[in-house]
């Protein structure tokens, strides 16, 4: 399955362009997934992504973040993957690891 959402439109400042989103899902066990901004949250049940001007919430059971490459916007989920859920993202406070790095 391939995302390929428009982020950022309607901001006066200049967004740089969204990244292609491409998901691989691996007999439920095993998300890869691309285009990744940032990790808004995570835990055992629920992660949670911003790609783009979209959010992909990720839910299930025993879900763990195995590789996490902000750089390169790839993140991998093992556990039990139960729902992949775009939703429109909300204007906020930013990311989990921008929270985690403000200084």
């Amino acid at each position: 399955m391939t995302y390929g959402g428009a982020g950022g439109a309607g901001n006066e400042k200049q967004a740089a362009p969204a990244r292609p989103n491409n998901l691989s899902l691996e007999n439920r066990r095993a998300l890869s997934v691309s285009g990744v901004d940032d990790v808004e949250s995570f835990d055992e049940h629920e992660i949670v992504m911003r790609c783009g001007g979209t959010l992909l919430v990720v839910g299930g059971e025993e879900l763990s973040v195995g590789k996490l490459s902000v750089e390169s916007g790839e993140v991998r989920v093992q556990g039990r993957i139960r729902s992949l859920v775009y939703e429109d993202a909300p204007a906020g406070r930013g990311g989990f690891w921008s929270r985690m790095f403000r200084g």
